[in-house]
């Protein structure tokens, strides 16, 4: 059914994206290479922020995307998109084959930081544009007891730099047992964060925000998922993970001193694991 589904999208995004699909077409591509041109045409597309291009040498969005192996057809849930860097791209990829979802803090729950009342109204406004997201929606969900849709709803859940603030919350272990809740048997959890040296206590990074891989591993093995694969996708050598505001001090959020700017900005964003589970 999958590839029938995709069969149908790829001509329509032909027309949409003129002559490069097209010449890609006239060789008959095999699934792969069709599904990477389609995830291609999401990341060129004009309705992403500048900004947000700029830092894709450091975040690798159509690597990371294809090695978690999303595709067009699936219905994608992404836990607390923030600003929306990867909503930019996941919603248009989505937009005629599959769903995506933004799974955002429920605002009708009060005593919140103001930063997600305002990302929750953001996030609503943007996905009612049809025409970039389709029926794309946003699943409010209680941080306390998250629930991020029907039981065995969705292929895909995808989080980018969140589970160092469920480790600090307290709230990891409730949280990957919601992702193993809403996915389908054989679903996928990608897991994108800020990597800490093996053997960082546990204090060390609440309050520098990077977590282990064997910690990370470990909550997610608890909720019943087995690691499929790693991957150095987002790896960043020059980053020592030991900086004086933790992972805040590099870029984007440059929690440093002026005159440390050059030397904060040619170590760019932080070293991260990415990690593929699958739910048995």
């Amino acid at each position: 059914m999958k590839r029938l589904l995709l069969a149908a999208l790829v001509p329509a995004l032909l027309v949409a994206h003129g002559p490069v699909l097209a010449a890609q077409s006239r060789t008959k591509p095999a699934p792969a290479a069709a599904v990477q041109s389609v995830l291609q045409a999401a990341i060129d597309a004009p309705t992403r922020d500048a900004k947000n291009r700029l830092r894709d040498s450091y975040r690798h969005p159509a690597q990371t995307l294809a090695f978690f192996g999303v595709k067009p057809t699936q219905t994608v849930v992404e836990i607390t998109p923030g600003g929306g860097w990867y909503t930019e791209i996941l919603g248009p990829y989505l937009k005629d084959g599959g769903q995506y979802v933004a799974a955002m803090y429920d605002p009708a729950i009060t005593g919140q930081p103001q930063y997600r009342y305002r990302q929750s109204e953001a996030m609503t406004k943007r996905l009612a544009d049809t025409g970039v997201y389709g029926k794309a929606k946003v699943q409010n969900f209680d941080p306390k007891a998250p629930n991020f849709g029907a039981a065995g709803s969705a292929d895909v859940v995808l989080t980018f730099r969140n589970a160092h603030n469920w480790v600090d919350d307290g709230t990891a272990d409730a949280y990957f047992k919601a992702f193993f809740d809403v996915l389908k048997p054989g679903g996928t959890l990608g897991l994108v964060d800020h990597r800490a040296k093996p053997g960082t206590d546990l204090e060390k990074m609440k309050t520098s925000g990077y977590l282990t891989e064997a910690l990370v591993i470990e909550l997610a093995q608890k909720a019943g998922f087995k690691l499929q694969e790693k991957s150095e996708i987002n790896a960043n050598p020059k980053d020592t993970a030991d900086h004086p505001n933790g992972v805040w001090t590099l870029p984007p959020t440059n929690q440093h001193d002026a005159k440390d700017d050059a030397k904060y900005q040619a170590i760019g964003e932080s070293d991260r694991m990415t990690l593929r589970f699958v739910k048995p």
